[in-house]
């Protein structure tokens, strides 16, 4: 890695950080930045995974308050979290990545979807103060699980699906389920960073410990600035940005794997 190369993975993991806090989708600048040094793909991918979980660790603690503020016990989802993010690790570690890829478009857009119109689908499905107990927590457990499979496998618009899914079964406002996401994508990154750093020599995609090197402290100051940013702004500010930038992240990955 030349001196290019590091400054243009100080950027990117600046941006990365911050994005993912926001919003999230950061690793569609992070990834490609890892690319460009001659990275191959999976191992770029599970590189990126274990610099950005930085990042996730800075976004969380820059939203803490408004997590504590949360009405609900989040202490299973951070399990249920740690298995899904295991099992989509595994997944990617034994399996080629081409199909899935394919797929990853329509999940992005698709949560974007339902977090635009999540009222109208509230009409639909029930308000989430209306569901049973029961019922409300084996929903939330699924969507999170499925997320956090989602999470171990790829990652990039990570934060917009658990966004999109936990406002759908939770009765809380938008910023504290963007803390809760911060924090759930914090496990994410602390489960992949440990699974790809352990496990992925055995498979012949070994991390890149120099770009974590110089990714990862960048990626964590981005986070917490991020973080301080989105809790200034307002919720239906941050629907916007979220719905925005996920449409463009969504709409890139669909030309990716389709051109």
């Amino acid at each position: 890695m030349d001196l290019n190369d590091a400054l243009m993975l100080v950027a990117a993991g600046v941006a990365a950080g911050a994005v993912n806090a926001l919003a999230g989708g950061g690793s569609l600048i992070s990834y490609p930045a890892l690319l460009t040094t001659g990275l191959g793909s999976v191992v770029a991918n599970m590189t990126n995974s274990v610099s950005v979980s930085a990042g996730y660790l800075a976004a969380a603690f820059g939203t803490r308050e408004d997590h504590r503020a949360i009405r609900i016990n989040t202490k299973g989802l951070v399990l249920t979290t740690a298995v899904g993010t295991a099992a989509g690790g595994a997944l990617l570690m034994v399996t080629p990545p081409a199909a899935f890829d394919r797929i990853v478009p329509f999940l992005v857009l698709g949560a974007v979807l339902v977090l635009a119109f999540q009222q109208r689908l509230r009409g639909l499905v029930g308000h989430p103060r209306d569901l049973r107990r029961g019922r409300r927590t084996a929903a939330l457990h699924t969507m999170v699980g499925l997320g956090a499979i989602y999470g171990g496998y790829f990652g990039a618009a990570l934060g917009i699906i658990l966004v999109a899914v936990l406002g759908l079964v939770i009765d809380e406002n938008l910023t504290r389920i963007n803390a809760l996401k911060n924090t759930l994508s914090l496990v994410v990154g602390l489960v992949t960073a440990v699974e790809f750093g352990l496990f992925g020599s055995t498979v012949g995609s070994p991390v890149n410990w120099g770009s974590v090197a110089v990714l990862m402290p960048a990626t964590l100051l981005g986070g917490y600035a991020g973080a301080r940013v989105g809790r200034r702004l307002s919720p239906r500010v941050l629907r916007a940005l979220i719905v925005a930038f996920g449409t463009t992240v969504g709409l890139i990955l669909f030309w990716r794997a389709f051109r």
